[in-house]
């Protein structure tokens, strides 16, 4: 079988270009000169694919320092160079924010700050969000509710207030169409989309009632994830997937008897944050090696490490 070679001519490997056979030289590289910039900047939206990731593979080794550089392309006329230069201060981007969701998993314990853990792992997947506008929305909904609720009121009409609040008002709902989504799992997709698995509908519910200093815990069933309202007069359960749906302790375990689970006290205690954390991960673990994405599926697998130390 004949073997195709490609001929890379002097304008792409002696005009401070780069040999796409060699591998980026070990070491920390040498600082990049303007000459060797503009090169590899031409050279970055080369249409051979072998000159491109051999020329990104060169960038990438010269670290973080390349991001300032880099991101002067973000309104380059090229598309392909604006693209491409943008896709690697992503990619150093993302290694910034799994670090950072990394040591957050390791140093805090059980009662880690929930919603911090998820704005993380927000991050981790979609660095540049703006962590401060989504917790300003949040509040202004707090704010809204905190000049409805009856706080002396049945613990009915209290959560029917919130349910107006975010599933009639709002609009906020299960993804059932798309219920295997990675958005699905981060708490920034959930507020830009509406929709959520349930476990990030009741991280939703369990942040503004954080803010409203309610008496909600997260319950991780089998299969299902529920918030529970408790105070010294009653239980109930609440099943943010379908609109804040009412639940008795009765309710969860006929479902759990029809889902083929024997019925354990402990699957109704509540979560600790660190555990509903980790089971966030695990969903979308699962969900990234089912869609066969093995690099992803990797990433989440150190997160579930950190979180079960």
């Amino acid at each position: 079988m004949a073997v195709r070679t490609v001929a890379i001519g002097p304008s792409r490997c002696h005009l401070g270009g780069v040999d796409p056979a060699k591998p980026a030289p070990a070491g920390v590289p040498l600082p990049l000169s303007e000459r060797r910039k503009e090169a590899l900047a031409r050279l970055l939206a080369d249409e051979d694919q072998i000159v491109f990731r051999a020329v990104r593979r060169e960038i990438v080794s010269h670290g973080p320092s390349v991001r300032p550089w880099l991101a002067g392309f973000s309104l380059h006329a090229d598309p392909v160079l604006r693209r491409r230069a943008l896709a690697i201060v992503e990619h150093f981007d993302r290694l910034d924010a799994d670090i950072a969701f990394n040591v957050f998993c390791l140093r805090h314990g059980e009662e880690l700050n929930l919603e911090e853990g998820c704005w993380l792992l927000s991050r981790s997947r979609f660095p540049s969000i703006n962590v401060e506008a989504y917790r300003a929305m949040l509040d202004g909904y707090a704010a809204d509710l905190m000049g409805r609720l009856d706080y002396a009121g049945e613990p009915e009409s209290i959560i029917a207030t919130l349910n107006a609040c975010l599933f009639a008002e709002q609009g906020f709902r299960g993804n059932e169409e798309e219920y295997y989504s990675p958005d699905n799992s981060y708490l920034s997709r959930v507020l830009d989309l509406r929709t959520g698995n349930p476990i990030l509908l009741c991280v939703l519910y369990l942040t503004l009632c954080r803010r409203l200093q309610l008496p909600v815990a997260g319950i991780g069933l089998p299969g299902h994830f529920l918030c529970r309202f408790q105070n010294a007069r009653k239980e109930l359960f609440i099943d943010a997937f379908n609109k804040g749906r009412l639940l008795t302790k009765a309710d969860c375990v006929k479902y759990l008897r029809q889902a083929g689970y024997e019925f354990h006290e402990a699957f109704l205690v509540p979560a600790s944050p660190r555990r509903i954390l980790l089971r966030i991960c695990s969903n979308l673990h699962q969900i990234h090696q089912h869609q066969g994405d093995k690099a992803e599926a990797e990433r989440l697998q150190g997160y579930i490490l950190a979180l079960s130390k």
